[in-house]
């Protein structure tokens, strides 16, 4: 069922993009070019799905999300963009792809991550992608930049880059991860609820529980398939992490009880959404999908 899920969304919010990512001048080719290399790549639009998905399971119409769907997507690519940088991770490819400076430059680079980033929030702002209430539209834009911001995937970013070469533990690590991939995938999920204009606090709580389990366990499969893949299949240099002396799960607990942990953060998700009825049964198979997916 995902499969089917996740590419009638695939190419709802892909097309969006495509649309999105045209250069209104010509002076401006290059840069819109560069910020089109980072999105339309390929990728698994697992955030966009999470938006679909979580407006769907409370009664929303999808079109009401395509904002917020593209949002999401803008803003983890330009994530991507940023983390590869030399200054950053240095990484070399990206969804089996130079990345975006090498492909490009640095200074194409950076520009096309600010120019997702701005665009992203242009998006969410616009009447005609989202509800046309324009306070729940500011809710959004708040709960995006928030997730986004220094109190979120930034934040998060800064703690990684800080913690290379020094042992953390669990809750340290968690915090970690909770800020740089969980922000963003908490986002992704209460912005669908919110543009269905479906949500009370009672749901917006048990998605809450629900995004932070999917958050924390889709980071730890990452660093599980750091150690158990191979570059070809996961489209990004494999071994980084460790080479890099960055904590990871496997490296705190051990391979076999991160992989417990990742099923443990599965099921309390799916505890989570046992109120819901089977309107959110794509949420239930994205939790399922986050800990199975092998690349």
């Amino acid at each position: 069922m995902i499969e089917a899920y996740q590419a009638q969304c695939q190419r709802r919010v892909d097309a969006a993009l495509e649309n999105l990512l045209q250069a209104p001048r010509g002076e401006l080719q290059r840069l819109y070019q560069a910020m089109r290399y980072s999105v339309i790549n390929g990728g698994k639009r697992v955030r966009p799905l999470l938006v679909y998905a979580a407006c769907e399971a409370l009664g929303g119409d999808p079109a009401r999300a395509d904002g917020a769907a593209c949002a999401v997507e803008l803003i983890h690519a330009y994530s991507l963009v940023h983390d590869d940088l030399p200054a950053m991770d240095d990484d070399d490819l990206r969804r089996g792809q130079p990345t975006t400076h090498k492909a490009f430059d640095e200074a194409s680079a950076i520009l096309a991550g600010d120019g997702l980033q701005s665009l992203a929030f242009e998006v969410l702002a616009d009447a005609r992608r989202n509800p046309h209430d324009a306070e729940l539209r500011l809710a959004m834009i708040d709960c995006l930049a928030r997730a986004a911001g220094p109190a979120g995937m930034v934040g998060g970013q800064a703690i990684d880059l800080g913690s290379v070469g020094h042992s953390l533990d669990q809750a340290a690590l968690e915090t970690m991860h909770r800020y740089k991939t969980g922000a963003l995938i908490e986002a992704s999920v209460r912005l669908g609820a919110l543009a269905s204009d479906g949500a009370d606090e009672r749901t917006l709580r048990a998605l809450h529980v629900y995004a932070q389990a999917i958050g924390l366990a889709f980071q730890v499969q990452d660093d599980i398939l750091d150690v158990e893949s191979d570059t070809a299949t996961l489209g990004k240099t494999q071994g980084k992490d460790e080479a890099n002396h960055k904590p990871t799960y496997p490296a705190l607990l051990g391979l076999e009880a991160a992989k417990a942990y990742a099923l443990e953060l599965r099921d309390q998700a799916l505890h989570a959404l046992r109120p819901f009825d089977e309107a959110a049964e794509p949420l239930r198979e994205l939790a399922r999908y986050i800990v199975a997916r092998q690349h």
